[in-house]
């Protein structure tokens, strides 16, 4: 059949805009990694979380006391999960020992700061934030939020309510911009989330609601939920979101592989039993390997190693770190023979490069 005449339909201006032309224009908006809880390379379940050294426990989120408690958690992922959602994993944080001697008791993610400069803080034009997340508690009451501008040392808190025990609820939170405080535009922290489970005396003395100079009140104001007193006290939490704007969209769920590389960025682990082969420096005595990271780090990483290590010789001891960087690190150690060496890990041997915020 032949075609006589091509017409062409003529389009208004007003009909066309950049949305209608970007492919995935929002795409990436969830300012928070790993908001499903999908990505847990450090393991499965955290036990004996009490008083010390913060412990980073599922990718991206820190567990954190202030003060000298004597309770103890245990962090898990778990596969309990709101119904119709599109959720596979959550985090629960579980009481295992009934305590006292907390300021506040709250897991953390750090934002990087050089992924918030479209946020404008700092100018007349900084945008609003909406947070949005499931939770299941076995408490009801006023939980808080509390969002941190490290490079300004300000904050603002938001008070949420868990209606219903046991229960899956959706909470929305919505923040005014920090038309006062800048972030710096570099990779060191900008923003961070403090999500409290407990606080006690001066840290629950905030005023929420607006952004003021940085009080250790803030950080659980106006919470009455207290999950440091019982060893049934427990707490689920899935779809972390936390975006610009006035709204909470869906849940913006990202293939598993771009959401494990994005972790990667801030730790890796290589847990592999013959893991690389090195030969001898006949002028410095040490054997010297280049090993490639799978993905740049944040920064350069703190190195560290655990298990059992042996040389193709049988001489013990992990690899040190000679050179190390964002990119790759030159393990070396001792050798005794020109070109015989080799490296070994034995069970649950791994190297671990760490560049958390």
């Amino acid at each position: 059949m032949a075609i006589d005449k091509v017409t062409s339909a003529s389009i208004t201006d007003s009909a066309v805009t950049d949305a209608k032309l970007s492919f995935n224009a929002n795409q990436f908006r969830n300012l928070i990694i790993n908001g499903d809880m999908n990505i847990s390379q450090r393991g499965t379940s955290f036990t004996g979380l009490t008083n010390g050294t913060p412990q980073y426990t599922l990718d991206r989120y820190k567990f954190s006391e202030s003060g000298s408690m004597t309770s103890v958690y245990t962090y898990s992922q778990e596969t309990d999960v709101p119904t119709g959602q599109g959720f596979a994993k959550s985090l629960k944080i579980q009481n295992t020992t009934a305590g006292s001697g907390h300021n506040v008791i709250e897991t953390i993610q750090y934002i990087e700061a050089q992924n918030c400069q479209y946020l404008k803080f700092g100018t007349s034009n900084a945008e609003s934030l909406t947070l949005s997340f499931w939770v299941k508690c076995t408490e009801t009451g006023t939980g808080n939020i509390a969002l941190y501008n490290l490079d300004s040392t300000r904050m603002i808190a938001k008070n949420y309510t868990i209606s219903s025990a046991n229960t899956w609820e959706k909470i929305t939170l919505t923040f005014p911009g920090d038309t006062s405080g800048t972030i710096n535009n570099d990779n060191g922290a900008g923003l961070a989330v403090f999500i409290p489970i407990a606080a006690s005396g001066s840290y629950n003395t905030g005023t929420p609601g607006s952004w003021q100079a940085y009080s250790n009140g803030l950080r659980g104001a106006g919470m009455t939920i207290d999950l440091s007193n019982n060893t049934s006290d427990n707490i689920y939490i899935t779809g972390m979101q936390l975006e610009a704007g006035t709204t909470a969209s869906d849940f913006e769920f990202l293939p598993y592989d771009v959401n494990f590389n994005r972790c990667l960025r801030y730790y890796q682990e290589y847990r592999i039993s013959n893991l690389l082969a090195g030969r001898y420096n006949a002028g410095s005595g040490v054997s010297l390997i280049q090993f490639q990271f799978t993905k740049n780090l944040r920064t350069s990483p703190t190195y560290s190693t655990a298990g059992t290590w042996f040389l193709e010789s049988g001489y013990p001891g992990a690899p040190n770190a000679s050179q190390l960087n964002q990119s790759y690190v030159v393990l070396s150690g001792s050798s005794i023979a020109a070109n015989a060496i080799e490296y070994y890990g034995g069970n649950n041997s791994y190297i671990e490069l760490d560049a958390e915020l």
